[in-house]
């Protein structure tokens, strides 16, 4: 009787994750039982594979061929933060430091008004998360060590806030952390909230955000994915949105080898705003995928969301964007929007949009655009004395404004335009 082989699991690595939790769970914070769940989980289905729908495009295999260990660097050894070029336009604003996962007090400046504390502290995975559905909030679920929880009170203007977190190896051994952060905004608050992920060497940085905006509050949200060259970024963010409430958020994505951000957005609430905007700027074989699923669960609520893409050399862009409308959201208004601009013949872009409507009183949009520099654009400017790859500059510089201009928080912008000049360059 001839036996089909069955192909090798290619979420192999999930076994030494889950034996690093046993050698661990004693000392974890947080309910034990969730973590237990969430390792039973990993056992038996392995990470994420290109064989399921929601991870078609963004294969593993990479992920899977990296044994990583758990941090061991201590954050006294990390100096010279206030130098990073990130953060010039930021000089005297509080901060949240994260070193390797772990809270760094040395590296903080606490903010004033707003109450912060650390997940290492109270250990509360909350109640948006879902460890069965998405399998890298499981693996964060097992392992989290330790986060940010920030409050902000009733009617309280938080002002700015810095959340960094910063990476590296371990004596070129890489590793893996797994931060869990909280932000509540109470109603009628408000806060900045730029967050800022950096670092160099081989290491895993998979975050889980869990992010409430209660009724009349807001909450601007700029996030930097700028990891080093040779690191794997996921990021999760759970958001609620209640009524009359906004979120303004924005993603700009340049580091990293294999990255993933994944946005899991409700509006619960009557007149309640979501903005959830993004860029990946990707070179050489980076692979970066923006995947969001957007649901309105109340009536009158608004959604805009427009992800821009430029890609060269061997880079992979993925855009998953989908919009659910549940029965009763009526006058729901929703807009999605994926522009992709390819420099290189080898640059490939993966884009699949979808409405899922219950409701008959609505307005639905989505598009896309794929396309190379306009070659009657580029004539142009070139017939009035620009040169070739000037001409190219100032066409990509264009598309690439057209993302900033969404930001409307002005230091976070300067401060993404500020990194883009310093660390991505238009390819000839």
């Amino acid at each position: 009787m001839n036996v089909a082989m069955r192909p090798p699991r290619i979420a192999a690595p999930a076994d030494r994750f889950v034996a690093q939790y046993e050698g661990l769970a004693r000392h974890l914070p947080g309910d034990s039982a969730a973590r237990a769940a969430s390792a039973e989980i990993l056992r038996r289905l392995g990470l994420p594979n290109v064989r399921e729908e929601a991870w078609r495009f963004t294969n593993l295999t990479s992920l899977a061929a990296t044994h990583f260990h758990e941090p061991h660097t201590a954050t006294g050894e990390i100096t010279g933060i206030e130098t990073m070029p990130a953060l010039q336009g930021f000089a005297g604003l509080p901060r949240l430091v994260f070193v390797q996962g772990h809270y760094s007090a040395h590296l903080s400046v606490l903010p004033p008004g707003i109450s912060v504390s650390s997940f290492a502290e109270n250990g509360e995975f909350g109640t948006a998360a879902r460890p069965a559905h998405e399998r890298m909030v499981a693996l964060n679920t097992m392992l989290a060590e330790d986060g940010a929880v920030i409050n902000v009170p009733e009617n309280v203007d938080g002002g700015t806030l810095l959340l960094i977190s910063l990476g590296q190896d371990g004596e070129n051994t890489p590793m893996a952390f797994h931060p869990r952060h909280s932000i509540r905004v109470a109603n009628g608050g408000k806060l900045a909230l730029i967050e800022i992920t950096s670092g160099h060497g081989a290491y895993l940085h998979n975050a889980v955000t869990d992010i409430h905006v209660s009724d009349g509050a807001q909450l601007t949200h700029v996030r930097l994915q700028d990891e080093g060259a040779a690191a794997f970024h996921f990021a999760t963010i759970y958001l609620n949105v209640a009524a009359s409430a906004a979120y303004h958020g924005f993603t700009l994505s340049v580091g990293a080898q294999l990255a993933r951000t994944e946005f899991h957005a409700r509006l619960t609430g009557s007149a309640a705003h979501i903005t959830l905007n993004a860029a990946q700027l990707l070179r050489a074989h980076q692979h970066s995928d923006f995947t969001s699923v957007l649901r309105h669960e109340a009536a009158g609520c608004t959604s805009r969301q427009t992800v821009k893409h430029v890609l060269s050399g061997h880079a992979r862009g993925v855009f998953q964007g989908k919009i659910e409308v549940a029965r009763g959201a009526q006058q729901t208004d929703g807009y999605q929007m994926n522009q992709a601009l390819l420099l290189s013949p080898d640059a490939e872009i993966d884009c699949k949009p979808q409405l899922e409507i219950y409701a008959d009183d609505v307005k639905c949009s989505h598009g896309a655009t794929v396309g190379a520099l306009d070659p009657e654009q580029m004539f142009y400017l070139q017939s009035r004395g620009i040169g070739r790859e000037e001409a190219r500059a100032i066409l990509v510089r264009a598309f690439r404004d057209e993302a900033l201009n969404m930001v409307d928080h002005e230091a976070a912008r300067a401060m993404l335009d500020g990194v883009i000049d310093q660390r991505w360059s238009i390819p000839a």
